[in-house]
């Protein structure tokens, strides 16, 4: 496509030659744009796959990859765990029992999500045992009714392990006094942080056996499931349902948190617009380096012609030019952005100590440090956009130059 002839001239017409130092400053300056536009495309495109993986590691780790369920609750759950485990894919499942009710201490009154839980269990399909603050998740023993509850829960309802609390149940008693709600109370023996606030502040759990005791239940709602890929888990919980002799509900974390992950990857899609601006914005400079560079060399533009060079050539003299300021702008911003974007966990908190402030307070943010998750695929399409980009920018003052006519360039030489 390029002889070493235009090439030649190209390289030449990048650096500074006597009176166009100008030009070659708004060169570096467009490297430099182009550079810092990738970089920071790198970098936080990077940020926000580590802030993605974090929230989707909270967010499993309390909920699950999947769950089976059944209109009228599980018949039979053992048997039906035993088919599940059978998949080769299938890391752990566990059996719950899932239900609404209210917690209230003092005339303090939160509504909660109660998930009754066998803790054995429980800890082959989520980790809460790991976020256990205060107390251990083998202290919910049945008939014993002793509840777990999220940290952000604790607080509000101001109870410390070994307070009483009272669940008040969705279901009611009928008495010579009439209709009154099923009321249990119940002994915190635990406290976890989850780092969500979904969990945190609205999550209870007891044993599962006190649960089907407290909502009059006979069976568990389902059964929680973890996958040996968490990308994979739709497919996976499908095959495994199918496996089932009865017909069963399927419902995976795609589902489940549909919304929330489909807004994490707009806000993505968005951000990558906007900061592929400022690349864009670079490769205008080069727009108007390689147009000011066609009016200082009209002579030179005119002389080649006369000595035979074709308007081909000419054009691909320019675009090789513009092409070179992008791709050294585009390789400095791929290392500056991969080194930025793998170092970043470590500059920020050293950033932090040496201004001595917080940019993600922990008292405001549950991330509170500052993840990074770098994609090589993320690396080279930012890359392949910015070539494109430069690339593009570099045909309007190649035309130009390309029909400069002999005779017009060099009248007034």
């Amino acid at each position: 496509m390029f002889n070493t002839f235009e090439a030649m001239i190209g390289l030449r017409y990048v650096r500074a030659k006597r009176r166009n130092h100008f030009i070659s400053f708004i060169s570096i300056s467009s490297m430099i744009g182009v550079a810092l536009g990738v970089m920071a495309l790198i970098t936080v495109i990077s940020v926000m796959n580590g802030f993605e993986k974090e929230l989707k590691d909270r967010i499993l780790g309390m909920a699950s990859h999947a769950v089976i369920e059944e209109s009228n609750g599980l018949n039979d759950w053992q048997s039906v765990i035993q088919g599940v485990k059978s998949h080769p894919e299938i890391v752990g499942a566990a059996p719950y029992f899932h239900a609404e009710g209210m917690l209230t201490k003092d005339k303090v009154v939160h509504g909660v999500i109660i998930r009754g839980i066998l803790p054995d269990e429980e800890k082959n399909v989520a980790v809460v045992a790991e976020k256990m603050i205060v107390g251990n998740l083998d202290n919910l023993r049945a008939t014993d009714f002793n509840i777990i509850l999220g940290s952000e829960l604790a607080r509000k309802l101001n109870l410390q392990v070994g307070d009483k609390v009272t669940l008040v149940a969705p279901q009611a008693n009928v008495t010579p006094a009439g209709i009154i709600p099923r009321l249990k109370r119940f002994t915190l023996t635990g406290i976890f942080e989850a780092g969500m606030h979904e969990f945190d502040s609205g999550l209870a759990l007891i044993h599962m056996n006190d649960a089907l005791r407290l909502f009059r239940k006979e069976n568990p709602t389902g059964i929680r499931i973890k996958t040996s890929n968490i990308l994979k888990a739709p497919t996976i919980s499908r095959e495994v349902a199918s496996q089932l002799s009865n017909n069963y509900w399927v419902i995976d974390w795609t589902q489940r948190h549909s919304n929330f992950f489909r807004a994490l990857k707009t806000e993505k899609t968005v951000m990558f617009v906007i900061l592929s601006l400022i690349v864009a914005v670079a490769a205008f400079n080069i727009i108007s380096t390689l147009v000011m560079a066609v009016s200082d060399k009209q002579s030179d533009i005119a002389v080649l012609r006369t000595l035979g060079a074709s308007p081909q050539s000419i054009l691909k003299i320019f675009m090789i030019q513009g092409t070179i300021i992008g791709v050294i702008g585009i390789f400095l911003g791929v290392i500056g952005g991969v080194w930025l974007a793998s170092n970043i966990e470590t500059l920020v908190p050293a950033l932090e100590n040496m201004l001595g402030y917080k940019f993600l307070s922990p008292d405001v943010y549950y991330i509170s440090d500052l993840p990074s998750d770098m994609h090589w695929n993320d690396v080279i399409y930012i890359g392949v956009i910015s070539f494109i980009l430069c690339l593009l920018a570099t045909i309007y003052p190649a035309l130009k130059a390309a029909n400069i006519l002999p005779a017009e360039a060099l009248r007034y030489e």
